[in-house]
């Protein structure tokens, strides 16, 4: 190792330099004053052993530390003789013991320290780190110690290395920088030696010299004055300094730890005193080429410019501002521009240099810059022509540095700068759309308007100009936002153009720049840059794009500032108008991101709505005089992320809520005094480092929360989501809370599950805190009903469904109103809307009753049935919808009991309705057979089957039956059925249910109202009556307005004669009604009154004297069919007991009228009977039931239609006016009359098969047959064989004691020209062979067995295929019982 020897001889002999040492050791007369009791003068130590006094305490403490020994470098320090303690005894003996402690322990630190630095001219790298580590903390506990001691190595080595030299100068840099002071004396040393060596040349050149230059350095931050003042005499010399003087000066001008406050503005000020006396080198041609040569000469690397060169275009520049002389001033910048562009930090010196001279010399700089601007060069650059060589890649960003110098002079203008602003805004948007585009003259394009842009806003003077290019440069920035990748964050493009635009709008007190934004630019700018940074994919995502760069960017810090300037851009916009509307417009930009599918952009966009709204909790910046409103669909959608997913967004999102809530508080009390803020004026949403609160998507780990951003102590930050929303609630108003309900319903309609489900739970939970006070619930209902098709999380619909269960409980009418609009057609949500609103008793009887005042709001028929005007108004459509739901609700179990309560007003109301639309005259549809209603409610009660009694069903000892005939669609029944077949729901096609997508032709209003009737017969158990008119065809009384009173008095005929228990309740009902303005109402009131007057019950409501003021009344009733039917009614034997006796004496006279040859007068005659007998009611004649009952009979087979359906019409109103009387001779009557009516159900005339169904069903009511409404529902709707077996089984079930007669008559009637009576009977016959063969055998004559076989052979001839599969079955089982013995 070079320089060891000669160190090592010159510690051996220092004693012999003792005298050259003192004189350059500044501290040698201090030490030798301190060498007490030393009269002989004994010759100092070497230097190296020289300790100065006093010594502070912690050398004592360093004097014990113990130095970890490397192995390897163990044997060096083994040696401890080559360091001398050299103090003469009697020195030492002079010496107190603590003093002399205290010597040792110096003397060994100083000998340690001394081998420390001699060490460092060792190569081991590792062995050097620790020693320079070692030097460096002894330097933090004794920096004089060490001081001392490097100066001593240094004057005592002074051929040392240079590389070993270049390590001391780091040492001494760093234990100056660790000293608290430095002497003076110690200063000059010091400098000397840095001035020394920062020009001295050596193989390591420039390291070399920097070294000794950051020595001089460290000096500055103890004196920099004196140095300045080194400095200043070096340059002014006249020569070019060199470039250690300008690194240093470099390193002063950018680094502003060096001073102390206020003193970086005194060395600026030295600087420009320095520059003015430089002025007069720039004529100096020598200077001036040394100074563009350094200026131009090539940096080591091209992304970091030494100090010195940032130095000298700094010091250029201020020379430049310093010159007098425009001309030169000129000459100077055009020849620094024509230099070369290529390089980044290149270009933005010349811009720094150019913005210095704008300082002072403004015109001249634009004009330099104009004329550069329209050179060859640029315009090349500008049109993108192909580079023909190396050499053009110096004009390639010409475009860059001119931006940059626009930046600069606006920053280094000052307030010289605002006249100027909207030519330099110009320039800068012309290179900002013609320059060749990359991300170079992107990055300056940004520069240049942030330096343009802060240094405007700095100024305040800026308001009292009007700058009209700041449209075109926002323009400028939404472009280049836009252009910035959509899936990358590389660059802090979005930050900086974030933060151009949130300083054109500064925060006040500073001035605005004018003209103010225009909504609709505002609305763009936001538009456009929420989206560049809410869009961005996931951080993990944005770094694997980065992989690949060699100096990746950390992008979580990326992200944080972007993120922070964007929460910056909102609060500068709320604070450039503090009002509710422009809260709102920033709201509204955020909405649709907090809706959005991906969890980051929900993130991202609650986490900037809670930074807002903590900022205004805070800043309190809104106007106390703003109302403040339109947060409804804010507190919405906050609420509904309150249940993300993410924990996150949670989180971040009760939050929000809580400084919504602080911020309603806070706004209600400074409405009244003002209340001053207790938070500083702004907030930054986020910490230190800019990351968010809360990051779960864009943060890789989530951090401990900040101390500065934990919750505040506030009660409402510790509830939880639902009592924060509910507290928040309480503070909105009803607007407000409209808008929070709408935000919920539009929830509904989102493809999240947990929107939905949130929304849900929004909805329901305002609707019961406050929905009694809300109003216009009605487009609320409808837009319910729009988004109940999209929800299909059942959990969300029944919540919804049950909020307008709650919202029904207020405003029931409105939503009934509302309800209508949609109900026709009736889709299965509004279905399912209806049955939530009458889910709660009280509100579907409420339902009900504003149904049917819906139902009366009908406009004017066309006719000319009342008197007054007759406008042709067509009908109402609410009206006609209130008459469909009326129709359907009565099929909803939630309405069922309200129904039963309210049957009265309904019949009366549907009786109304009916004769309202014939009266209307519209078109009706054809007629279609009638279709079951009963089974469209299944959960009613019916009559529970009757099982057959064993010993019909099957007698053991009988050989196999065949199979019974069967149509194809039917289950094949069993050999031996242990009961029969019954149908338990009618084969027609079924009625569309409610919720079933409806038919694309609308049913007619008449027909709905007739539907509706029918429901509600069937549905409030009043079957019976409603089996009266089905089974004699009677609704078709309902399809005419001349037949329509005859429907209404059948109708009620059957109410009485099935002793309807409602008969009290619909009289007490419609008696009012014979007082309405309405004249179809009074005449359903009279024509149902008629009929009850044959009811006893009648008179527990009305008695006979109340009945005969009331039909008195009716006389003078305005519509002549209300007279008339009054006087009907006045004619009833109730108000005439003496008529009972004539008419009895009529009877026997009109039976003899039955036997007259004319057939129209047979019929009359018989109608007459049964008139006769309904006008006895409870009085009929029962002494001449049998005869009427035998006549009757006689006719059933008679050839004649008419009579024969006149017959069956009089047997049955005969046995319903004999219902409840014991009558043994009637009974049996009625026993052998169930054959022909049995048969007569296949008769060829239509009339005839009604009546004897209808006679029939009368009969079995009669003789109690169980199953009743399932036989009723068989003669209604059934066909085929299953009907027929079933009629079969239940005739042969309940007549066992006339199994004779009924087989006998079976028989007869296989003489009848009818064929499908003739082929009836056969199958009648058929059956009960099949069942009871034995029997049939016993009774069944030889000839009456040929008959049969017979008949069965002419049934295998039957159209029918299943007849004939049915008779040839039938002939082979009928030899088989023939061949038995008797």
């Amino acid at each position: 190792m070079d320089g060891q020897h000669s160190e090592k001889s010159q510690s051996d002999t220092t004693a012999d330099r003792t005298s050259s040492a003192m004189s350059q050791n500044p501290r040698a007369a201090q030490r030798q004053a301190g060498t007490r009791g030393n009269p002989e003068g004994d010759a100092p130590c070497p230097a190296s052993h020289r300790i100065s006094s006093p010594i502070s305490r912690s050398m004592k403490d360093l004097s014990c530390m113990k130095v970890p020994q490397d192995p390897a470098h163990r044997d060096k320090q083994a040696h401890p003789t080559t360091i001398l303690l050299c103090k003469s005894r009697s020195s030492q003996a002079a010496l107190m013991p603590k003093e002399h402690k205290m010597f040792m322990e110096e003397a060994y630190n100083a000998a340690i320290c001394f081998k420390m630095l001699r060490d460092l001219n060792g190569s081991d790298p590792l062995h050097l780190k620790y020693i320079i580590k070692k030097i460096k903390g002894m330097a933090y506990r004794a920096p004089n110690l060490v001081l001392e001691t490097i100066h001593d190595y240094l004057v005592d080595n002074p051929e040392i290395s240079s590389r070993h030299k270049f390590r001391l100068f780091h040492v001494l840099e760093a234990v100056i920088e660790a000293s608290n002071s430095l002497e003076e004396a110690w200063q000059k040393s010091f400098m000397q030696l840095a001035l020394e060596n920062m020009t001295k040349s050596t193989e390591l050149e420039e390291v070399y010299q920097d070294a000794a230059s950051d020595v001089l350095l460290a000096i500055c931050r103890h004196s920099w004055r004196v140095v300045a003042q080194h400095l200043e005499t070096e340059v002014l010399t006249g020569v070019f300094p060199h470039r250690s003087l300008l690194y240093v000066m470099g390193i002063l001008t950018s680094n502003e730890a060096i001073f102390n406050e206020g003193e970086k503005a005194c060395w600026e000020e030295q600087l420009a005193q320095l520059a003015v006396k430089s002025v007069q080198f720039l004529n100096t041609d020598m200077w001036s080429k040394e100074l563009l040569s350094a200026l131009t000469k090539p940096d080591r690397t091209h992304q970091e410019q030494p100090p010195e060169k940032a130095f000298l275009f700094i010091y250029y520049g201020l020379i430049l501002q310093a010159e007098d002389n425009s001309t030169t001033v000129r000459t100077h910048l055009r020849t620094l521009l024509d230099t070369s562009h290529q390089w980044p930090k290149q270009r933005e010196g010349i811009a720094l240099t150019i913005g210095l001279a704008a300082a002072r010399h403004l015109d001249h700089v634009w004009a330099v810059l104009e004329q550069f601007g329209r050179s060859t060069p640029i315009k090349w650059s500008l049109h993108s022509f192909c580079l023909k060589n190396a050499e053009d890649l110096q004009w390639k960003w010409a475009s860059s540095t001119i931006l940059l110098s626009y930046g600069q002079m606006a920053v280094r203008a000052k307030a010289h700068i605002l006249p100027w602003v909207d030519n330099i805004l110009s320039r800068m948007v012309f290179y900002f759309h013609y320059s060749s585009w990359d991300e170079t003259l992107k990055q300056s394009f940004l520069s240049a308007v942030l330096m343009l842009v802060g240094a405007v806003s700095r100024n305040e003077g800026a308001h009292s100009y009007e700058f009209s290019q700041v449209s075109e440069l926002l323009d400028c920035l939404m472009v280049l936002m836009e252009k910035e990748p959509r899936d990358t964050l590389c660059t802090p493009t979005r930050q900086q153009t974030i933060h151009i635009i949130s300083n054109l709008c500064p925060l006040p007190p500073n001035s605005k720049l004018r003209p103010p934004l225009d909504l609709e630019k505002k609305s763009q700018l936001l538009s456009t840059c929420l989206h560049s940074v809410l869009a961005l994919p996931l951080l993990d995502v944005l770094e694997k794009h980065t992989c690949l760069f060699l100096e990746p960017p950390n992008i979580q810090t990326l992200y944080n500032k972007t993120s922070s300037a964007l929460d910056q851009l909102l609060q500068s916009f709320i604070m450039q108008s503090p009002t509710t509307d422009e809260l709102h417009l920033l709201l509204s930009h955020l909405y649709p991101w907090l809706a959005s599918e991906k969890a980051q952009e929900r993130q991202r966009a609650v986490d900037r709505s809670t930074a807002l709204l903590r900022f205004l909790s805070h800043s309190h910046s809104l106007d106390p005089k703003e109302d403040f409103r339109r947060i409804g669909q804010l507190v919405g959608m906050l609420g509904i992320l309150c249940q993300d997913p993410d924990r996150a967004i949670q989180q971040s999102s009760v939050e929000g809520l809580g400084h919504l809530y602080q911020l309603l508080i806070s706004q209600t009390a400074r409405a009244a005094p003002m209340v001053n803020a207790q938070a500083p004026k702004q907030l930054s949403p986020a910490s230190v480092d800019g990351a968010p609160v809360w990051s779960s998507g864009d943060q890789k780990t989530a951090p401990p929360t900040p101390p500065e951003m934990t919750f505040p102590k506030d009660r409402i930050f510790q509830l939880d989501s639902s009592q924060v929303i509910k507290e928040v609630m309480k503070h909105l108003t009803k607007a407000e809370l409209t808008d929070l309900i709408w935000t919920a319903i539009e929830g509904l309609g989102s493809a999240s599950p947990f929107r939905v489900q949130a929304a849900a739970d929004m909805l329901l939970t305002t609707i019961r805190e406050h929905g009694a006070k809300l109003e216009t619930v009605a487009n609320l209902g409808r837009a319910i009903h729009l988004q109940l098709c999209s929800v299909c999380i059942p959990q969300a619909k029944e919540k919804a469904l049950h909020a307008i269960t709650l919202l029904a409980q207020n405003h029931t009418p409105e939503l009934v109103a509302t309800f209508l609009d949609f109900s026709v057609p009736l889709d299965s949500h509004a279905f399912c809307l209806w049955r939530a609103l009458g889910a709660e008793q009280p509100v579907s009887r409420q339902v009900l009753a504003v149904l049917l005042a819906w139902l009366q709001e009908r406009a004017l028929p066309p006719g000319p049935r009342d008197s007054g005007p007759q406008p042709k108004d067509k009908p109402c459509p609410r009206s006609l919808a209130a008459m469909n739901m009326l129709h359907e609700l009565q099929f909803a179990r939630e309405f069922k009991k309200a129904v039963q309560e309210a049957f009265p007003q309904l019949l009366l109301a549907l009786l109304a309705q009916l004769h309202y639309t014939l009266e209307l005259h519209l078109p009706q549809e054809p007629h279609l057979p009638q279709e079951p209603l009963l089974p469209r409610e299944p959960h009613l009660p019916w009559e529970p089957h009757l099982p057959q009694e064993p010993h019909l069903l099957q007698e053991p000892h009988l050989p196999q039956e065949p199979h019974l005939p069967q149509e194809p669609h039917l289950p094949q029944e069993p050999h031996l059925p242990r009961e029969p077949y019954l149908p338990q729901e009618p084969r027609s096609a079924p009625e569309p249910q409610p919720g079933h997508e409806a038919p694309e032709a609308m049913p007619s209003p008449h027909s709905t109202s007739l539907e509706a009737l029918k429901s509600l017969l069937s549905t409030t158990g009043h079957w019976q009556d409603f089996a009266h008119l089905e089974l004699q065809g009677g609704w078709k009384l309902f399809s005419t307005i001349d037949t329509y009173p005859q429907g209404v008095s059948l109708l009620a005929r059957a109410m009485v004669q099935n002793h309807c228990k409602q008969i009290k309740a619909v009289t007490s009902q419609l008696l009012p009604n014979l007082q309405s303005k309405e004249a179809r109402e009074r005449k359903v009131a009279i024509l149902i009154l008629t009929e009850f007057l044959y009811s006893p019950t009648l008179l527990e409501v009305l008695p006979r004297q109340a009945a005969l003021i009331v039909l008195a009344r009716s006389l003078r009733d305005p519509s002549p069919e209300v007279r008339v039917l009054s006087l009907q009614g006045l004619g009833n034997i109730l108000f005439h007991p003496e008529k009972e006796s004539l008419l009895r004496r009529q009877l026997p006279p009109f039976l003899d009228g039955f036997f007259q040859n004319n057939e129209q007068v047979v019929v009359q005659v018989m109608g007459t009977v049964s008139d006769v007998l309904h006008r006895l009611g409870t009085h009929s004649a029962a002494a001449q039931s049998l005869g009427v009952a035998i006549n009757a009979r006689s006719f059933f087979d008679d050839e004649r239609d008419g009579i024969r359906a006149a017959a069956m019409a009089l047997f049955g109103d005969l046995v319903a006016a004999m219902a409840g009387k014991e009558l043994s001779s009637l009974r049996t009557q009625v026993h052998q009359s169930m054959v022909p009516l049995f048969l007569h159900l296949k008769d060829h005339c239509p009339g005839v098969v009604t009546q004897a169904k209808f006679t029939l069903y009368r009969c079995a009511v009669l003789l109690r047959w169980r199953l009743r409404h399932t036989l009723f529902c068989t003669l209604a709707w059934e066909r085929g064989l299953s009907a027929r077996h079933f009629l079969w089984t239940c005739l042969m079930t309940h007549s066992q004691e006339e199994f004779g007669i009924h087989l006998a008559q079976a028989l007869s009637y296989l003489h009848s020209r009818h064929r499908h009576i003739k082929t009836w009977a056969a199958l009648f016959i058929g059956y009960t062979i099949c069942y009871h063969p034995q029997a049939v055998s016993q009774m069944v004559s030889s000839v009456d067995t040929n008959l049969l076989f017979s008949t069965f052979e002419d049934l295998k001839k039957d159209p029918e295929p299943s007849i004939r599969v049915f008779a040839t079955r039938q002939l082979c089982f009928l030899q088989k019982v023939a061949a038995r013995p008797q």
